[in-house]
């Protein structure tokens, strides 16, 4: 099974902080699961990285994982229908690129393992499901 990892619990990992994320992480890794790696998503921690050499060892660390393209024409569309169908029940996406990170695992069927609330509307109403359970 394949689980795609948000932004932040792939940097908490490279941190080495322990997090209520980190028992799950351990547990998909040790049962073989597939854990992807987002193009946005290490687009993300790339830009976090201030020293080339951080860079470096970063990349080379995530380049281990199954590597996922988040955005296509089909989740550029779905996403633009989830953000008005979440608008017209009052919730407002603060960053396009959780709208997106979100809708790839929900259109391909797999969880997402994410530390971030902001993807609590999605699992809520969208159908996104998180690794945490």
């Amino acid at each position: 099974m394949s689980f795609l990892i948000d932004t932040s619990v792939w940097i908490d990992l490279l941190a080495a902080r322990e997090t209520p994320q980190t028992p799950r992480r351990r547990a998909l890794i040790a049962a073989h699961h597939e854990l992807l790696i987002g193009n946005l998503v290490l687009t993300e921690i790339l830009q976090g990285t201030r020293r080339y050499r951080d860079h470096d060892r970063k990349l080379t660390l995530l380049d281990s994982f199954s590597y996922l393209t988040i955005v296509d024409r089909r989740v550029g569309i779905k996403a633009a229908r989830n953000y008005r169908a979440l608008h017209q029940l009052g919730v407002t996406i603060r960053k396009t690129v959780d709208m997106l990170i979100a809708v790839r695992p929900i259109l391909d069927g797999i969880a997402l393992l994410c530390s971030d609330r902001d993807f609590d509307p999605f699992v809520r109403h969208l159908g996104l499901r998180s690794a945490m359970h």
